[in-house]
C-alpha cells in the first residue's frame, strides 16, 4: 500500500520543485524501498528482511507524522515538506506504515525468541 500510494502521488509532489531533488523523488525512493522490503519479506522472511521492513515502514511513518505536525524548513538537498492536513491517501499510507512497523517489530521479537529457544535446546 505504501509503495503504490507513493508511486501514484510522486509526480504531483515533484511539480513543486521540477528541477531540484524534490519531494516527488523522495516519494519515489520511499515507493521503491517499500516495494523491495515487502518483496524481501515475502521471499525470505529472514531477520534482515524484517529489519529492512521495520526501517522502511517505521522511518516513513515517522517522517509522515513529523512533517504533518512540524514545519521543518528545507535543509541540504531535502525540501520543506510541511503539509498540515490529513487526506485519504495520507491516512491510508500512515495506517499501512504503522501496521507494517508493528508487524515487523513483532516478527523480529518472535524471530529472536525462536533463536533463543533453539540455542537453549542445543
Amino acid at each position: 500500500m505504501d509503495a503504490v500510494i507513493h508511486f501514484r502521488l510522486a509526480p504531483g509532489y515533484q511539480s513543486a520543485a521540477p528541477e531540484g531533488f524534490g519531494e516527488g523523488n523522495l516519494f519515489l525512493a520511499e515507493a521503491v524501498t517499500a516495494a523491495v522490503a515487502g518483496l524481501y519479506v515475502l521471499i525470505r522472511g529472514s531477520r534482515p528482511a524484517w529489519v529492512l521492513a521495520l526501517l522502511t515502514a517505521g522511518g516513513g511513518f515517522a517522517v509522515l507524522v513529523l512533517y504533518r505536525y512540524i514545519d521543518i524548513p528545507a535543509f541540504g538537498p531535502f525540501p520543506a515538506m510541511y503539509e498540515p492536513v490529513w487526506f485519504f491517501d495520507k491516512t491510508l499510507t500512515a495506517t499501512a506504515q504503522a501496521i507494517a512497523t508493528l508487524l515487523a517489530s513483532t516478527a523480529l521479537v518472535l524471530h529472536q525468541n525462536t533463536r533463543s529457544l533453539h540455542a537453549s535446546s542445543n
